[in-house]
């Protein structure tokens, strides 16, 4: 037999050899990761000792013991989470004559499980998995069974009364000084069994079971004290500062954590250099379109956390850390964490600012969200097209 013969010979095209038509590979996007000096610093070593940043230390530091809560908050909330998991699991195991909906499991999530609750902020998340299919109705007649159970307790205790109150997302008890959202989900298997008319929405219910995801995470991965300071301390300044407010939590919880334990020597980092590395990614495009960004680690392979934003919210989280990240540069970190106002009431992130002669401008959108192109293509009755006779 011929070497070639039957393989696409020589004079064979389409089926290899010199007749083979030219191979077309299929483009794959290339995700890269922003400039990071902290994984790049065997690359680039110091030539000079590190300036000294104790100034900043004490500004973060003394910035986060104004956003703890304080004892009294803390101990509120926990009184009505403990009550309302003893409601709750109650109807787990001995529902008795309870038939609104059948109960699997009871969970706690949110930034009180997770010990990165807000002074000021007296709100925990638990989250409810129905056996039975999560009707709007069985949410209420959920919320009125533990309504009933709860100030029972409260009763007993001499306590003041509560009240729950139904949402989109399941209901809400509120007591005098406290309150607990009560998320409610179903078991996976249920989720296409759903129906929009009849059942809680579909995206609703499945950010809850991903919430139970990312607090056993977080509760397994980030249980670094430092983690949580600098937690509080995005999340305050994402509040304060509109191009950062849509960052989710989870997308700060992983950001805190990255910043923190991601570096060679695998151990935390002090909260300075965290602060600072945060903002430098951020300015540096981590969660900008063609980025790596962050991996989920609760979701599927070559997810990124970061998708979850459009690209105008993109964009101008990006443009804001950087705008940021030059007032920090300049001295301006007390103003950046909220410390100090800035003379005239300006909000250094979106107005043009001066540092010791220095000019920070915020910068212009770099996105647009242009209309639809027009289609020039139309040909008319007579076969002519863009002015040309056909």
């Amino acid at each position: 037999m011929v070497r070639g013969a039957g393989r696409g010979g020589r004079g064979i095209p389409g089926r290899g050899g010199m007749g083979r038509p030219p191979f077309s590979r299929p483009r794959v996007l290339m995700l890269r990761p922003p400039f990071d000096l902290i994984l790049a610093e065997p690359a680039f070593p110091r030539c000079k000792p590190a300036p000294d940043d104790a100034a900043l230390t004490q500004a973060l530091l003394k910035r986060h013991a104004e956003l703890c809560p304080t004892p009294t908050e803390q101990s509120a909330v926990l009184s009505i989470v403990t009550k309302l998991q003893t409601v709750l699991d109650n109807l787990v195991v001995a529902p008795g004559d309870f038939a609104a909906c059948q109960l699997e499991e009871v969970r706690q999530v949110g930034s009180y499980k997770k010990g990165t609750m807000m002074a000021g902020k007296n709100v925990a998340d638990i989250v409810v998995i129905m056996k039975t299919l999560p009707t709007k109705e069985a949410v209420e007649g959920l919320s009125n069974k533990v309504n009933e159970e709860l100030n029972k307790l409260m009763r007993a205790e001499g306590l003041g009364n509560v009240s729950s109150t139904c949402h989109e997302r399941g209901f809400t008890v509120t007591a005098a000084t406290a309150a607990v959202r009560v998320l409610v989900t179903t078991l996976h298997q249920n989720l296409r069994k759903l129906e929009p008319e009849v059942h809680l929405d579909y995206k609703v219910i499945s950010s809850h079971l991903a919430a139970i995801r990312h607090s056993r995470w977080f509760e397994e991965n980030a249980h670094h004290s430092s983690i949580k300071v600098l937690i509080r301390l995005l999340r305050d300044m994402c509040a304060r500062h509109s191009g950062l407010e849509p960052l989710t939590p989870w997308m700060i919880d992983l950001l805190a954590h990255h910043c923190i334990m991601n570096n060679p020597a695998r151990q935390a980092l002090p909260i300075n250099v965290a602060f600072r590395r945060s903002l430098s990614l951020l300015a540096g495009g981590l969660f900008l379109p063609g980025c790596a960004g962050l991996p989920d680690p609760c979701e599927a392979a070559h997810s990124r956390a970061h998708t979850a934003l459009d690209l105008a919210a993109q964009d101008h989280a990006a443009a804001t850390a950087q705008t940021l990240l030059r007032v920090v540069a300049r001295g301006g970190h007390r103003y950046v964490l909220g410390l100090q106002a800035f003379e005239g009431g300006k909000d250094i992130s979106t107005e043009i600012t001066v540092w010791d002669g220095v000019v920070v401008s915020p910068l212009a959108p770099a996105y647009h969200d242009s209309p639809e192109p027009m289609d020039t293509e139309d040909k008319d009755d007579d076969g002519i097209q863009d002015g040309v006779a056909a």
